[in-house]
């Protein structure tokens, strides 16, 4: 039997954190989670900050601009400049 390989890619949270409530629910649920581990919540603030990095650089770029993404093979958004 041959059985096809699924293709993954790592997941990202920034990439799911849109909004400021996408932000607070995500940090809600890292304070819960983390308990009494620093290095967790140190690893979601630098989520938090690429986020809000990622949003404003589209924010002020607007729909028409020389930044285009596209997907590489392996599925990773890049960025390039006409």
């Amino acid at each position: 039997m041959n059985m096809a390989k699924a293709k993954l890619r790592k997941w990202d949270s920034a990439e799911h954190l849109q909004t400021e409530e996408d932000v607070a629910a995500y940090f809600d649920a890292v304070l819960e989670e983390a308990g009494d581990d620093p290095a967790f919540i140190a690893h979601a603030l630098g989520v938090i900050a690429r986020a809000r990095g990622m949003s404003q650089l589209a924010r002020d770029t607007g729909p028409c601009n020389p930044w285009r993404t596209r997907k590489t093979r392996t599925g990773q958004k890049t960025f390039m400049v006409q």
